[in-house]
């Protein structure tokens, strides 16, 4: 449950804190107030749309935290610590978990989860499992038959969850394979020219052969023919440099009478280390010439033929990597094109097999669809049934609801249209919400289906937006004792305008409004004994020093503690 709130520059609210704890909190404020600036933050906190219009006028930023109080362990707890939150234990297996939202007038919002920043995505997650808004936009999306049938599919629990499931693994698994097959037949000319300029190039490139890295090697091979001449007449001449074959002075006769003269002196240790030197020069001097020597024989070897022959094969090469964008991309489609071949090659066994497929898979999606629709029509009797039954707590005592579930367009959700249908008298044909109920009606055909819902599905908290829009008298009574009743196993929170709503709630809340001529603003405040018979008679009769509307305030509060 929400056990704090605390809003700031949100709206006309310039900073207030709802202190609201367990049961039923009415919320009720003069018209401008910022009663729905308070739905709007609990908005935020559970991960909705963040709006920078709804920053208060002057101001940088609005922030929203609250304190929830969540079970230790659980789904909840799970995904707070999944985000990298932490909660507070209380010692009683339950643990407080801070949450908080902030939006700046430019837009950029920030979100945060047991004291870590997280996206607001990770509040949606724990919305699910934490509270139910209703407003009067609520009561709009009933009037369509998709919100209708998540109504009935709610109440059925997760037995039909499960059904629902098995359905939707069919459906995408049929529409899968559908897709394919069309993928593949409608294709088949483009895939076949494809499967033929696949074996061109795979041809091209199995008789080119290809290496890595041959481009690469070819063009340096290619650069040193063309200018053999020159690097023969240079390593020639550093090969005479070190050992000339004409007999005069060369590298290594020079080296060789040097360590001789310096071996002679023997006496000295220093000439013995430097004649050591002078041997290893002349080692590392024939090496040298010998691998000119070499280099020499192997550019004897090298004729013009032979440029012509690597000019040849890189032009081939070239080729390769102008059609491939590059060698290396050419080698690999021998590999990944050689694959691809044998998947267009096998298109005929492919359709004869994905068309089984398809035909067992469209049997199937019509088993699991028949199975669910048997489901909600199960359900949809009871659901019926048990509404009609809270309706008559909510001062409809001869109206009959059904539940009629029909043949419909096939869906990821199902095959079957869901219609909510009203009879508010005995001897009324029975016609759709949609178009049969009146603001009031609808109201009060709303609340009947979440307190219905909850006994199924149970969720912790409950808000409701002006639940009783369209509404008053007896029937705002009945919707009040109603709301408390769902507040003995819930929390519920309502933004109401009638008192006769209020008068049930076990903690009053009102938001004043106070203006300085420019700039409005709104504190929240808990209402007690005078204080709270006042804003009843004001919500009454629009006078909270009236006598007779504060009589009237006075016996509304005392149907509270009245039994039903």
């Amino acid at each position: 449950m929400i056990e704090e709130m605390r809003l700031r520059d949100l709206g006309v609210i310039a900073e207030a804190t709802l202190p609201i704890g367990p049961g039923f909190t009415a919320i009720t404020g003069e018209t401008g107030a910022g009663k729905t600036m308070v739905v709007t933050g609990l908005g935020l906190l559970l991960g909705q749309r963040a709006d920078s219009g709804a920053v208060r006028a002057g101001a940088s930023q609005a922030s929203v935290d609250g304190v929830w109080i969540v079970p230790e362990h659980g789904s909840v707890a799970e995904r707070v610590r999944e985000a990298g939150g932490d909660l507070e234990p209380l010692g009683d297996g339950r643990a407080e978990l801070f949450v908080g939202r902030s939006i700046s007038s430019e837009g950029r919002g920030r979100a945060s989860v047991g004291g870590r920043a997280a996206p607001a995505g990770v509040l949606s997650d724990l919305a699910d499992d934490l509270v139910v808004v209703h407003g009067q936009s609520d009561q709009l999306r009933l009037r369509s038959g998709v919100a209708q049938r998540d109504a009935l599919d709610r109440f059925a629990g997760p037995a039909l969850h499960a059904v629902k499931a098995a359905y939707r693994d069919a459906y995408e698994r049929a529409r899968g394979l559908e897709s394919e097959l069309a993928r593949l037949t409608g294709d088949r000319e483009s895939r076949a020219r494809e499967a033929d300029e696949l074996r061109t190039q795979i041809v091209e490139i199995e008789e080119a052969a290809p290496q890595p890295g041959e481009d690469a090697d070819l063009a340096v091979r290619a650069e040193r023919l063309a200018n053999v001449e020159e690097l023969r007449l240079s390593a020639a001449t550093a090969h005479d440099a070190l050992s000339s074959e004409a007999g005069g002075p060369d590298a290594l006769t020079l080296l060789g009478a040097a360590r001789r003269e310096l071996e002679r002196a023997a006496h000295d240790p220093l000439l013995e280390e430097l004649a050591t030197q002078a041997a290893d020069l002349g080692y590392r001097a024939a090496d040298l010439a010998a691998a000119l020597a070499g280099y020499l024989a192997d550019l004897d070897e090298t004729g013009p033929h032979e440029l012509a022959a690597v000019e040849e094969r890189r032009a081939v090469l070239a080729g390769l990597a102008r059609t491939h964008g590059s060698l290396d991309a050419a080698i690999d489609l021998l590999q990944t094109g050689s694959e691809r071949l044998l998947e267009l090659d096998d298109d005929s066994d492919r359709i004869e097999r994905l068309t089984t497929q398809r035909d067992a898979a469209a049997t199937a999606l019509d088993e699991a669809a028949e199975i669910l629709t048997e489901a909600r029509r199960s359900a949809a009797e009871r659901l019926g049934a048990a509404v009609t039954a809270e309706l008559r707590a909510l001062a409809m005592p001869d109206a009959t609801v059904t539940v009629d579930v029909g043949p419909g367009p096939e869906t990821a959700a199902g095959r079957d249209d869901v219609a909510i249908l009203l009879a508010p008298h005995p001897g009324a044909q029975p016609r759709p919400v949609s178009r049969g109920a009146s603001g009031g009606e609808l109201s009060r055909v709303m609340l009947a289906i979440e307190v219905v819902i909850a006994g199924t599905d149970p969720v912790p908290t409950f808000v409701f937006d002006e639940v009783d829009a369209g509404i008053g008298g007896a029937a705002a009574i009945e919707v009040g004792r109603r709301l408390a009743r769902l507040a003995e196993s819930a929390q519920v929170i309502a933004v109401t305008h009638l008192a006769q709503v209020a008068a049930f709630a076990t903690n009053h809340l009102t938001v004043v409004k106070a203006s300085d001529g420019s700039v409005t603003a709104s504190d929240v405040r808990r209402l007690e004994g005078p204080d709270r018979e006042a804003e009843m008679a004001r919500l009454l009769s629009g006078m909270p020093d009236s006598d007779a509307a504060l009589t009237h305030a006075r016996e509304l509060l005392g149907l509270r503690v009245q039994p039903d």
